[in-house]
């Protein structure tokens, strides 16, 4: 016994039509300006990991003040972040990157010239908005660099940084606490 052939004007039609095609490949080619466009310009990615690091670094400072038990003068200004166990930042009183090592990004390599230094510095076109030298004493206070240690009276206050670039970024480290957000 034979089978019947379906009638092929009768099946549903197969595949996507022209305008469906078409529709999809705009979609897709939109999409794609708008992601390349943003992983392509990379300065506003630049100052937000930039400023991680510029806070990261400071609550590192902090932390090892507290562990060490002694201060930990912070450095700002336009190459950017360091940290050191003295105001002058010589050679053998600079903090320790964790794990051994800054980012040693290019620009880092430039300002910092040491890459076991807890020092970090701005990528192009991402600047630093505060010139300031401070220290976290041995309980993570900050203080001014003139209050002379050891002293239980602070001048410092609440110190906010501007993170420039593409998009502004701001750090702010509290007087009394220290907390940096």
């Amino acid at each position: 016994m034979r089978l019947a052939r379906p009638n092929r004007s009768l099946l549903p039609p197969r595949g996507f039509t022209l305008v469906e095609l078409i529709a999809v490949i705009v979609i897709v080619g939109i999409l794609g300006a708008v992601a390349g466009a943003r992983f392509f310009g990379s300065s506003s990615v630049d100052g937000r990991i930039f400023a991680d690091q510029l806070a990261a670094t400071l609550r590192y400072g902090q932390k090892m003040a507290i562990a060490q038990n002694r201060n930990v003068y912070a450095r700002l200004n336009a190459s950017g972040v360091a940290l050191c166990y003295q105001s002058n930042c010589a050679l053998g009183a600079r903090v320790l990157a964790p794990a051994g090592g800054n980012s040693n990004s290019s620009s880092t390599q430039a300002a910092c010239a040491d890459p076991s230094w807890a020092c970090e510095a701005p990528p192009n076109g991402v600047t630093v908005g505060a010139t300031t030298q401070f220290y976290f004493d041995p309980v993570g206070k900050p203080f001014a660099l003139a209050d002379i240690s050891p002293t239980p009276v602070s001048t410092f206050a609440t110190l906010t940084v501007a993170i420039g670039g593409s998009t502004a970024r701001t750090i702010t480290v509290e007087a009394e606490t220290g907390y940096v957000h």
